[in-house]
């Protein structure tokens, strides 16, 4: 489908990559991989046409559609999410205002009889065919279906975009990209401002398509669930792979270690070849000998071993000066945005020291918080910011506020004082952005070196209380690590807003989880959590209410309460117990019913498509057997959208 020849890319002197070739075949799900700065970004940059080689082919064939989600792109805030969410469908929109201008045009002329009209009602008969083989107008209920899996609710149809973070914006993007359903989809980080439910839900969709893929992500699972080809970019080149993410890594040590045994017995070998030729070499009687072991030495091709790309950057939060014990206290803060509460009764202490997570599903107001505590937003209630706390604040756009036009070191050089002026390099170094690395300009970077960038402007002022929102969005697992050892060791106190367990274990001792209004106190580390809920994913314990949850305000009212009869309250509790059990037992059924009229529509959908392209061949024309296929499949099609719809009332009926 599309074939890559010889491509070079060369940013200042050094390439960033060299003779790279790789065809994308039908159906491929190919995982991009390699360390941030490798030209994974780049690469689909170059795929999608955004960006030109410095040598080398792409070669896309004729009528190839290509949906391609950057990590960061410029969105307009003048709609509407249903009027931006439909532009995706605007080929079906401007077919429909060109059939009902010539309806208009029939219905206003009177010369029936003449040749004119006759030909304006064949093209009328076969663009409203066309139209209706297209969809028609039943494009709003998968338009509906995608917003829904991605996150959004009914109500926030008419919402005007501009109310949605920039995280949200590129939920509405990712739509517009699913729904026109293009034959490749080039996806650079789209999990990134995702929650767990929309993870699955786009796991999901991607399985169910027919498009071909190619994926930037470093979310391990998401790779593994979705992709059957892993391509690695690294040290230059690019090493392909047709197995899936984990089995890769396997092949990679295994291929890594052959090659190094190999060159091992071929350094023997030509050792012991050379020391021959030089014992013998004045020998007459050995002269043959010598000659033809010269020649074959000559012959032997050096084994080259992959190198090994093992730059990692060097994090370390400088000494902090020591803040109040109580950095932070909340007494009954409450958040609304108009009519709607986003949380109250907050009450929340965290002690000088202490590593805590926010967790909880998008929109629950975890980033809200943040800037409660930041003073950007007004809120009601009391918030306390403890004596003499210094704050750093890493928000989710923070890479994007970088200036786009100067160069790294300028970047850091804008806002270095004091004696780290001198130290610039060296802390660029450290990043991974020493040499002339650091003359490069802020717009060529990738997603991840844009976040070290931002991460090292944090640095270069001294801060004892550390606000990180998703800190690892855009940074691969080595990088993840080194960012949380850094956190481990930090001498103040850090609030770290993430999903991802991993990066979370070990290193929080108490978990604040933001979900229906409330905020809810969790002793102990992200696993404790867990198990509190009985979960093995935070997106498994967010998305159902906290049984064991300490809330501070319920704490309280529980010593104001009369005592109840121990049998009256064992069987209340008994009968709201059997009541929740069969409610639960409902709203799977329903889940699984959803779940199958989706795996249902997604089949048809498909069919339809293909149905399209035989359709649209001329030798097909007079095919009466696939046009009554096409109306009978777009006929169940319409009748399982309406029972999608139906069975979705009813799951958000049960919730």
């Amino acid at each position: 489908m599309i074939s890559v020849e010889n491509l070079k890319v060369e940013f200042g002197v050094k390439p960033l990559f060299h003779d790279v070739s790789f065809v994308v075949n039908d159906h491929d799900r190919i995982a991009l991989v390699g360390k941030n700065g490798a030209g994974k970004s780049t690469m689909l940059k170059i795929l999608y046409g955004l960006q030109k080689p410095t040598s080398g082919t792409i070669s896309i064939p004729n009528g190839c559609t290509i949906g391609y989600l950057p990590q960061v792109m410029k969105i307009s805030d003048d709609t509407t999410v249903l009027e931006e969410t439909r532009k995706a469908f605007s080929d079906h929109t401007a077919m429909a205002e060109k059939l009902r201008k010539m309806e208009q045009e029939m219905a206003e002329r009177t010369d029936y009889e003449s040749e004119s009209y006759m030909d304006l009602v064949d093209r009328f008969t076969q663009e409203h065919e066309r139209f209706q083989m297209m969809g028609g107008d039943n494009y709003e209920a998968e338009m509906e279906r995608t917003l829904i899996g991605l996150g959004f609710e009914r109500s926030d149809f008419n919402r005007p975009t501009r109310e949605f973070s920039g995280g949200w914006r590129m939920r509405i993007e990712l739509a517009k990209i699913l729904l026109r359903h293009p034959d490749v989809l080039l996806l650079d980080e789209p999990t990134n401002h995702l929650d767990i439910e929309s993870i699955q839900w786009l796991e999901q969709f991607i399985q169910n398509s027919s498009a071909a893929l190619v994926l930037v992500s470093h979310d391990r699972a998401f790779i593994n669930n979705i992709t059957n080809r892993t391509i690695e970019i690294t040290c230059g080149h690019i090493e392909d792979y047709k197995v899936k993410y984990d089995e890769y890594l396997v092949l990679r040590k295994e291929r890594r270690e052959q090659q190094i045994r190999a060159w091992q017995n071929q350094q023997k070998e030509i050792a012991d070849t050379k020391a021959f030729i030089e014992r013998f070499r004045y020998q007459a009687t050995k002269a043959v000998q010598v000659q033809q072991r010269i020649r074959q030495l000559e012959k032997i091709v050096p084994i080259e071993v992959d190198e090994v790309d093992n730059k990692v950057m060097h994090l370390k939060f400088p000494p902090c000066l020591r803040s109040g014990d109580f950095p932070v206290i909340c007494e009954d803060v409450r958040k609304d945005y108009g009519a709607h509460t986003i949380f109250d009764h907050v009450n929340m202490t965290i002690r000088r020291g202490e590593k805590v997570a926010f967790v909880g599903k998008n929109g629950e107001g975890k980033s809200t918080l943040v800037k409660c505590i930041m003073g950007e937003i007004p809120f009601t209630g009391k918030l306390k910011i403890g004596h003499n706390v210094q704050i750093g604040y890493f928000a989710q756009n923070q890479a994007q506020m970088l200036d786009e036009s100067i160069s790294i070191y300028d970047t850091i050089d804008q806002v270095a004082t004091g004696d780290m002026r001198l130290k610039i390099n060296d802390l660029l170094g450290a990043f991974m952005f020493g040499g002339e690395t650091s003359e490069k300009k802020v717009k060529v970077l990738s997603g991840g070196e844009r976040s070290r960038l931002a991460m090292i402007r944090l640095l270069l002022s001294p801060v004892n209380l550390l606000i990180l929102d998703e800190p690892t969005n855009h940074l691969d697992i080595p990088s993840k690590e080194v960012l949380k050892e850094a956190i481990k060791s930090f001498d103040g106190t850090a609030i770290i807003v993430s999903h991802d367990r991993e990066f979370l274990d070990g290193l929080v001792s108490k978990v604040y989880e933001f979900g229906g209004g409330k905020v809810r106190e969790h002793i102990g580390g992200i696993y404790d959590y867990l198990r509190a809920h009985k979960a093995e994913t935070i997106g498994e314990a967010i998305g159902e209410q906290a049984p064991v949850a300490k809330e501070n305000v319920t704490l309280r009212q529980q010593t104001d309460k009369t005592p109840q009869p121990q049998s009256a309250a064992k069987t209340e509790s008994k009968e709201n117990w059997q009541e929740h059990k069969e409610k639960q037992k409902k709203l799977r059924k329903a889940q699984r019913a959803v779940e199958d009229c989706e795996s249902k529509i997604a089949k048809m959908e498909g069919r339809l498509k293909e149905l399209d392209a035989l359709l649209m061949d001329p030798k097909n024309a007079s095919n009466m057997e696939l046009v009554t296929e096409y109306t009978t499949t777009k006929q169940a099609l319409d009748k399982e959208n309406d029972r999608w719809l139906e069975l979705s009332e009813q799951v958000e009926n049960l919730k």
